[in-house]
C-alpha cells in the first residue's frame, strides 16, 4: 500500500515539536468531468519550538512541482519521498511552507473519490479523510493532535454545488473562496463537489440559535431523498445534544450528504457528514432500515462534539470518539422527545453488542483503549470493540455513576477542552469530580484489559419453590490462543429480574433488584425467602458488558416461551444468549433453528427478526453439521416461505420474509415462485415486488443457475443507474459455474481498475455458502495473491479483498493447516496478519459448532 505508515512515536515528536497555525488550499478541479489529476496548492504556517530543527509534512501525489520553505525553493527530488516531504533548517518560532502538486482522483472511496453517475454522466466528487487520507488531496501534519484553521479555495465546472466545513460562499468566476474553519484536525475537514440536488432548512434552538441545514444528494436519487423525515431526526438530535452537553452546537452550519461508494457509514467531517447513498431508499424498507439510518444521522452529529470540537490526542483513544458517539446517539433514539425508536437499546443489545461479543472472542481482541503503535494498526481498529463494547461500557459507566453525574463531567469536560486535543485521563478525571467515584480501578478493568466475563444465576429454593440462596457467579473466559492479556474479573452494575407468566400466556416482569456484582461469586441475600420465578434474567435492562447465562429451569421456560416476554427488551437479550451459545458450541445449530422457529412469529420488533434472520442463516452455513445442514436449510426455507404467506399484506415483517425466503430458496418450486412473482405470474397480496426485492429475487435465481447473463443484462436494463450495476455485478459473479468465477476472480484479484464499491459487490456474489465445492480451488489462489495485493492496493481495497475472498466456508481442518502455514511464512505486516487470523478464527469457531450440532 502506497504511503509511509506513521508512527505513535513519529506523531510525538512532531507534535512536541511544531505548532499548526493555518492552511490556506487552493484547488483545481475543472477537469474533474474527464478525471485523471488536479493542481493542489498548499499553504501553511507553523511554529517550530527549535531552531534548525528538522521535520516532515505528508503528502501522496503523483507529481510534485514546487516546494518552497521560508522563501527557499527547495530540490524537490531530494526531499519528496514515498509520502513524505523532508522539512529541514525550520527557524525557532514561524514558519512558511508552499506546496504545488498535482494529486489524483481516486475510485477507492479515500481521498478525494470521483465517480461517474450513470443516469445522467455527470462527475460527482467527496473526500474521505480518515484516517492518513488528507495527505492525497493537500499536504499536510496529517495527525489528529496537529490542529489548525483551513481556508479552502476551490475552481470547479460551471453550476456545480461546492461544501465545505465553512458554509459555500456564492462563486466567482467560477471560483469558491471558504471562509476559515474553527480550528480542527485534518481528517475532518471536506469538500464535495458536483452538481448535487440540495435542500434547504434550518435548526433554531434557544437563545435564538439558528443553524442552518442543508441535505444533499445526486439528482437520480433526489425523487427518493425524504429531507423532511432526515431534518426530523436531526433537529431532535440538536435539542438532546445540547441540553445533555451543555455547550452549543460549535460550528457555523450542518450539512449532511449522501455520497456514492461509501465505503464507511458515514463521516463526522466538521459540519459536512458525508453518508452512504444507500439510506436513500429507493425501494420500502422496514422500519429497522430507518431506525438504523437515525443512528447513524445521531452518530455523526454526536461527533460534531466528541471527536471535532474535542479530538483524541492519538488513535489510541478512537474508541472515545466512537464509543461516545454511539453510546450518546442510542441514548438520544431511546430518550429524545418525539422519538419514533424508544426502543433503541433492544436494537443495540440484539445487534450492536452482538458484534462486540464477537469481537472480543478473536484472537486480535483488545482493550477498549487499544495500544496503537502506528496507521497500519488504527485501520483495521474500527471493530466491534471500538464502537460496540466501548459504547457497551459506557452505558455500564453510566450506570455505576449515574446519568446526572456523568453528563455533569461531560459538560465540564467539553468546556475545558473544546477546540483541543485529549486522552482518557481528561475524561475520567472530569467523571471523577462530578460523581465522587474513583474511576482508576474501574477504568484498568474495564478498558485496560480485554475479554468477556459470563454471568450465571446460582438459585438455591425449597419444596416449596421458595428461594434458600441466590449468587450472581463470575467467570473470566480464557482470552483466544495468540490474545494478549490476562483475564480479569470486574465490577458489573446489573439488574436481576424476575419473570413469571401472567394469566394472558406473557411472560411478565415481576421483580427488579439492581446490585453491583463483583469477584467470583456475589451472595444477593434481598432475593433469599421470595418465590422462584419462571425465568430469573441477569444483566436485565442490559446495563453491563457480559455473556449472561440462563438456569436449567430458566433455559426450560424460555425455550418454551421465548415469544411471550410482553417486553422487546428481555426477548432480545434471550435471543442474544441463545445465539452466543449457538456460537460458542453449547446449543446445537438445530436446537437454536427449533428455538427460532418456536418463537420468531410472536416476535415484534421488526429489527430482532431481520437480526434472527441473519443469525439463522449463518448459523446453517456454518455451524450446522454438514450432513444435517441440507435438512436444516428446507425446514428453514418452508417455514420462511408460511411465514411469508401469512403476514400482514404490505407489512414490514411481510417484506422482511420475503428477503429471507429469497435468500435461501432452492428447490424447483420455490426457485419457480421466485421467477413468476419477478414476472408478475404470480403474486402475493400486499407483496410490492420493487427494485430491491427484484435484484433480491435475481441474485438468487442467478446464484442456483436459473438465471444467466442474458437474464442479468435484461434486469439491468431495467435499473440502469450506479445500484442495478452493482446488483447485476453481484449476480453474475454468482452464478454457479467455473467461467463465471473465473472471470469475477480476475476482475478483483487480477486487475484494479473497479472502484470500491462495484469490487465490493462482485465480492458478495462470487463467495456463496451453496457453492463450497466451485469455490475450493480458490483457497490456494488466494494464499498465492492476498500478500501482493495487500502491498499494492490501497488500503481499503486490500482489506475488502482480504477479508471478503478468505475461504470462510471451507470448514476444514485443512484450511486452518494451510492458513497456518502461510501465517508463519508468508511475513505479512501486522495489519494484514490480523485480519488473515480473524477469519481463520471464523473457522476453527464454525468446527467447534459444527461438532456440537452433530
Amino acid at each position: 500500500m502506497p504511503g509511509t505508515n506513521l508512527t505513535r512515536e513519529e506523531a510525538r515528536r512532531r507534535a512536541a515539536l511544531l505548532t499548526v497555525d493555518a492552511y490556506e488550499i487552493d484547488l483545481d478541479l475543472r477537469g474533474a468531468q474527464e478525471g485523471g489529476t488536479y493542481r493542489s496548492t498548499t499553504s501553511v504556517r507553523f511554529e517550530c519550538a527549535e531552531e534548525g530543527a528538522e521535520s516532515f509534512i505528508d503528502l501522496v501525489a503523483p507529481a510534485v512541482h514546487e516546494v518552497v520553505l521560508n522563501g527557499r525553493h527547495l530540490d524537490v527530488a531530494s526531499v519528496f519521498r514515498d509520502s513524505r516531504i523532508a522539512l529541514k533548517h525550520l527557524r525557532e518560532g514561524a514558519n512558511e511552507l508552499r506546496v504545488v502538486a498535482d494529486c489524483a482522483y481516486t475510485n477507492t472511496g479515500e481521498g478525494l473519490h470521483r465517480f461517474v453517475d450513470p443516469v445522467d454522466g455527470q462527475a460527482y466528487l467527496y473526500t474521505q479523510f480518515e484516517v492518513p487520507d488528507a495527505r492525497r488531496v493537500f499536504a499536510s501534519f496529517e495527525q489528529p493532535d496537529l490542529k489548525a484553521t483551513f481556508q479552502f479555495t476551490v475552481t470547479a465546472p460551471e453550476g456545480w454545488t461546492v461544501v465545505s466545513n465553512s458554509p459555500t460562499p456564492e462563486p466567482k468566476d467560477g471560483t469558491w473562496a471558504f471562509e476559515p474553519t474553527p480550528r480542527i484536525s485534518t481528517y475532518v475537514t471536506a469538500l464535495i463537489v458536483g452538481p448535487y440536488h440540495a435542500v434547504h432548512s434550518t435548526y433554531e434552538g434557544p437563545g435564538g440559535q439558528v443553524v442552518p441545514l442543508g441535505v444533499y444528494c445526486r439528482p437520480s436519487l433526489a425523487e427518493f431523498l425524504d429531507a423532511d423525515a432526515i431534518f426530523e431526526v436531526t433537529r431532535q438530535g440538536f435539542d438532546w445534544f445540547q441540553e445533555k452537553f451543555d455547550y452549543a452546537y460549535p460550528f457555523a452550519k450542518y450539512d449532511q450528504l449522501f455520497v456514492p461508494e461509501f465505503n464507511a457509514g458515514a463521516m463526522e467531517n466538521a459540519g459536512a457528514v458525508t453518508i452512504r447513498d444507500q439510506y436513500v431508499f429507493r425501494s420500502k424498507v422496514t422500519d429497522a432500515a430507518y431506525e438504523g439510518r437515525a443512528e447513524t444521522i445521531l452518530h455523526e452529529l454526536a461527533h460534531m462534539w466528541f471527536g471535532d470540537l474535542v479530538t483524541m490526542e492519538w488513535w489510541n483513544d478512537l474508541w472515545l470518539n466512537e464509543s461516545f458517539a454511539t453510546y450518546t446517539s442510542v441514548a438520544c433514539q431511546a430518550d429524545a422527545p418525539g422519538s419514533k425508536w424508544p426502543h433503541a437499546w433492544t436494537t443495540f443489545a440484539n445487534q450492536m453488542k452482538t458484534w462486540a461479543y464477537r469481537q472480543d472472542q478473536l484472537p486480535s481482541t483488545h482493550p477498549i483503549m487499544a495500544e496503537i503503535r502506528d496507521l497500519d494498526d488504527v485501520l483495521v481498529n474500527f471493530d466491534g470493540i471500538t464502537y460496540a463494547k466501548g459504547a457497551s461500557v459506557l452505558k455500564q459507566l453510566v450506570a455505576y455513576v449515574g446519568t446526572g453525574a456523568f453528563f455533569q463531567g461531560v459538560q465540564a469536560y467539553f468546556k475545558r477542552h473544546a477546540y483541543g486535543n485529549t486522552r482518557l485521563s481528561d475524561l475520567l478525571g472530569a467523571l471523577e469530580e462530578t460523581s465522587g467515584r474513583d474511576l482508576r480501578n474501574w477504568s484498568k478493568k474495564w478498558l485496560e484489559t480485554a475479554g468477556i466475563n459470563v454471568l450465571r444465576p446460582v438459585v438455591g429454593t425449597d419444596a416449596s419453590g421458595a428461594i434458600t440462596s441466590f449468587a450472581v457467579r463470575q467467570e473470566a473466559q480464557p482470552l483466544p490462543a495468540g490474545a494478549r492479556g490476562e483475564p480479569v474479573l470486574r465490577p458489573h452494575r446489573i439488574a436481576i429480574g424476575f419473570y413469571d407468566l401472567d394469566d394472558a400466556g406473557g411472560l411478565v416482569r415481576t421483580e427488579r433488584l439492581e446490585l453491583d456484582v463483583d469477584g467470583e461469586l456475589t451472595a444477593v441475600d434481598a432475593l433469599v425467602g421470595k418465590r422462584r420465578p419462571a425465568v430469573v434474567l441477569l444483566n436485565d435492562d442490559d446495563l453491563s458488558y457480559a455473556k449472561v447465562r440462563l438456569d436449567e429451569e430458566s433455559l426450560r421456560n424460555v425455550v418454551a416461551h421465548l415469544g411471550d416476554f410482553t417486553e422487546s427488551m428481555p426477548r432480545a437479550l434471550c435471543w442474544a444468549s441463545a445465539w452466543d451459545m449457538t456460537r460458542d458450541g453449547e446449543l446445537a445449530t438445530r436446537a437454536y433453528l427449533d428455538l427460532v422457529l418456536s418463537g420468531i412469529g410472536k416476535e415484534t420488533d421488526i429489527g430482532v427478526v431481520q437480526t434472527l434472520h441473519r443469525q439463522v442463516k449463518l448459523a446453517l452455513d456454518l455451524y450446522a453439521a454438514p450432513d444435517w445442514r441440507d435438512t436444516g436449510l428446507a425446514r428453514w426455507t418452508k417455514a420462511a416461505l408460511e411465514h411469508l404467506r401469512s403476514a400482514r399484506p404490505g407489512s414490514d415483517h411481510q417484506l422482511a420474509w420475503a428477503r429471507a425466503f429469497a435468500a435461501t430458496a432452492r428447490t424447483d418450486e420455490q426457485l419457480d415462485l421466485l421467477a413468476a412473482l419477478l414476472d408478475g405470474s404470480e403474486t402475493i397480496e400486499g407483496l410490492v415486488v420493487d427494485t430491491e426485492l427484484r435484484w433480491a429475487f435475481v441474485e438468487r435465481l442467478a446464484a442456483t443457475g436459473r438465471f444467466g447473463a442474458d437474464e442479468i443484462a435484461a434486469e439491468h436494463e431495467r435499473d440502469k443507474t450506479a445500484a442495478g450495476e452493482r446488483h447485476a455485478a453481484t449476480a453474475m459473479a454468482a452464478r454457479p459455474t467455473a467461467e463465471a468465477k473465473a472471470e469475477a476472480w480476475a476482475s478483483v484479484v487480477e486487475s484494479d481498475t473497479l472502484p470500491n464499491a462495484v469490487q465490493e459487490a462482485v465480492i458478495l456474489g462470487f463467495v456463496q455458502a451453496d457453492q463450497r465445492e466451485l469455490l475450493a480451488p480458490y483457497t490456494e489462489k488466494y494464499f498465492a495473491a492476498v500478500k501482493g495485493v495487500w502491498e499494492s492496493r490501497s488500503h481499503e481495497m486490500a482489506q475488502q479483498i482480504a477479508v471478503g475472498l478468505y475461504p470462510s466456508f471451507q470448514v476444514s481442518p485443512a484450511t486452518l493447516e494451510v492458513t497456518d502455514a502461510w501465517l508463519a511464512g508468508a511475513e505479512p505486516n501486522a495489519a494484514l496478519r490480523r485480519l488473515v487470523s480473524e477469519s481463520r478464527a471464523g473457522v476453527e469457531r464454525a468446527l467447534k459448532a459444527q461438532a456440537a450440532d452433530r
